[in-house]
Formats: structure tokens, C-alpha cells, sequence
């Protein structure tokens, strides 16, 4: 489940912000395909950080 939702929000920003920066620079036509490449490539960075980063608590 951890895994769909990560996709499902990597998705959704990176939909969004291809759409801002196209409208920034005057692109008529969303490129959908790099868009969605792009938040695979997102999603398995995110899930690769949360498996690298420790989850104990530090002892002091």
C-alpha cells in the first residue's frame, strides 16, 4: 500500500509541475509520457531514501 500511495502522489506532483512549467514556458501540448517516466524514476528514488535511512532512535 506504501508503495501505490508513493506512486500515486509522485504521479500527481510531477503531472502538476510539468503542467506549471509548460504554462511558464508557453508550451501548448503537455508531454505526458516524460511526465510519467519522470515520477517513476521519483517514486523509486523516494522508496530507495526510505529504505537507506535508518529508522532507530538515536542514543545519545
Amino acid at each position: 500500500m506504501r508503495i501505490l500511495w508513493t506512486f500515486f502522489w509522485s504521479f500527481c506532483l510531477v503531472q502538476m509541475v510539468n503542467y506549471i512549467i509548460g504554462a511558464m514556458e508557453g508550451i501548448e501540448n503537455l508531454n505526458f509520457p516524460v511526465a510519467s517516466a519522470l515520477s517513476i524514476f521519483f517514486c523509486v528514488v523516494i522508496l530507495t531514501i526510505g529504505k537507506i535511512l535508518p529508522n532507530d532512535p538515536v542514543e545519545h
